[in-house]
Formats: structure tokens, sequence, C-alpha cells
């Protein structure tokens, strides 16, 4: 379920990203939006991990 709403996420911030860069925002803005977005996705895979074996 985490991981589900952990996508969710990172494609809010990857759509963040890229109506930031659309809007000639400052570049830091837009490399945090992509930076977050990457973890939360990296997040939702590990989650899906079964690290009980």
């Amino acid at each position: 379920m985490y991981s589900i709403l952990l996508m969710a996420l990172g494609g809010i911030l990857a759509g963040g990203a890229i109506s930031l860069r659309q809007q000639k925002a400052h570049r830091s803005w837009i490399i945090t939006c992509w930076v977050l977005a990457g973890l939360a996705l990296l997040a939702a895979y590990v989650l899906t991990l079964d690290l009980s074996s």
C-alpha cells in the first residue's frame, strides 16, 4: 500500500519538475523536485523487496 502511495508521490513530483521547467523556475527547484521524485520511487522499490528471507 505504501509503495503505491510513494509511486504516486514520485509521479506528482516529476510532473511538478516538468511544470517548473516550463515556467522557467530557478534550476535548484527543478533539481530538488527531480531528486525527491527519484527518492520516492527508490523508496517504493525498496518497500517491494522481500527482506524476510
